[in-house]
């Protein structure tokens, strides 16, 4: 050993292959550092759901078929996997800017990986479809559930800002186009009118979702909400009769029209509200504060409540004495024949005066019910029916009846 390193040509040759491996060890430009020859024990790995980069005239054609991930299986020296698995810094792609338009089998292929590193890619190969790119502008429809809408609403024209929007993608996508469509979802009833921005869907005719591009992505949509109403009179309806010796002479409403809401066929068939004025109690001039009635399926009515204004005239009570009012027989069987001992009635008449003064026998009918009555003699009760706005006393209450056969 001592020899050989006294001989120059021995050190010369050992200098040379410190050289070479020194060399060897220093990264080249051009080379990535991985590059560098590490010895030791060689290592398979799979790199899972690694993305797929395509390369094509992205401007004017569209391409479809190209997985989004894909799995690489790469063997090496276990540095240089281990190190190409964490950093996952090359790249899997698809070039296809030389491609026709039309269906095509294309290979995947790595790049940018240690040559000492081997890689298979699964799938190794794909079918993809290569299309013209086409944009058209198309008109974007508001979608909202109808039936959320509160009873006595109704929804305006849905507005849509902007009204259209720009769809780009496959020929053969935008000829499938049918509805474009900004879906707007809401809990519970609508009775104000709604703003959402949503966004906006492309289905083909059997509502599936079609892969475009669209400009922009979202709108605004304005659902109009108000009220279903339309303005009807206010009817007076006088209910009960006045006390004895008042008369109704007039009665006036504050308010003589009422808004309602309802749907459109209750609203169609409504046309009036009414107040109901019960007189039976009132004795002079009165106002007032009553509901405003409205029919089933009306549901809302404006104003609520109304002031009602009564004039009345109070007339001053008399008595009158109508005499000689006719006993009429009813229910006599036919194969009979009746007597009365007095055939006449008087009757005392109080009341106002004004309806005294005309007042006379024709207005009052007097009868006895003789029904399921047999001959012979009987006491049977008067009936005495008479105008509503004045009150009698008769001069007796029974009658004697005598009954007959005609036989």
């Amino acid at each position: 050993m001592d020899k050989l390193m006294d001989n120059p040509w021995f050190i010369k040759g050992l200098a040379l292959v410190l050289a070479v491996l020194l060399y060897s060890s220093i990264p080249h430009p051009g080379k990535k550092f991985t590059d560098v020859y590490v010895p030791g024990e060689q290592k398979t790995e799979v790199v899972s759901n690694f993305p797929v980069k395509a390369y094509y005239d992205s401007e004017n054609l569209v391409v479809s078929g190209i997985p989004n991930t894909v799995d690489v299986s790469i063997k090496g020296p276990i540095t240089l996997v281990q190190t190409a698995k964490g950093l996952r810094n090359f790249e899997v792609y698809v070039d296809l800017r030389k491609a026709k338009i039309g269906r095509q089998k294309v290979e995947l292929k790595v790049r940018d990986l240690s040559d000492r590193i081997k890689a298979t890619i699964k799938p190794e190969f794909v079918y993809v479809t290569v299309q013209e790119k086409v944009s058209k502008e198309f008109k974007v429809e508001a979608e909202f559930n109808r039936n959320q809408i509160a009873a006595g609403y109704v929804a305006g024209q849905p507005i849509v800002e902007p009204s259209k929007v720009k769809i780009t993608g496959a020929r053969s996508l935008i000829d499938r186009i049918t509805y474009v469509k900004a879906a707007i979802e809401e809990k519970g009833e609508l009775k104000d009118t709604i703003s959402r921005t949503t966004g906006v869907q492309v289905l083909d005719k059997h509502l599936n979702k079609l892969d475009v591009t669209l400009s922009p992505e979202t709108v605004n949509v304005t659902i109009p909400i108000k009220d279903n109403s339309k303005t009807v009179p206010i009817s007076i309806v006088q209910k009960g009769t006045p006390p004895a010796g008042v008369t109704i002479e007039k009665i006036d409403l504050d308010t003589r029209e009422a808004t309602i809401s309802a749907n459109e066929n209750i609203l169609k068939n409504t046309n009036s509200v009414r107040v109901e004025v019960d007189v039976s109690k009132i004795i002079g001039n009165t106002t007032l504060d009553l509901p405003v009635i409205i029919s089933n399926g009306v549901t809302k009515v404006s104003p609520q409540m109304v002031k009602v204004k009564v004039k009345v005239k109070v007339n001053k009570e008399e008595e009158k004495t109508v005499s000689k009012i006719p006993i009429k027989m009813n229910g006599l069987a036919n194969d009979y024949e009746a007597d009365i001992d007095d055939p006449d009635i008087d009757l005392l008449v109080n009341g106002p005066s004004t309806a005294l003064k005309s007042i006379g026998p024709k207005d009052f009918n007097a009868y006895v019910d003789l029904s399921n009555l047999d001959e012979g003699s009987h006491v049977v009760n008067i009936h005495i029916e008479g105008p509503p706005n004045v009150n009698w006393k008769p001069n007796k209450s029974t009658a004697k009846i005598t009954i007959k056969s005609n036989a």
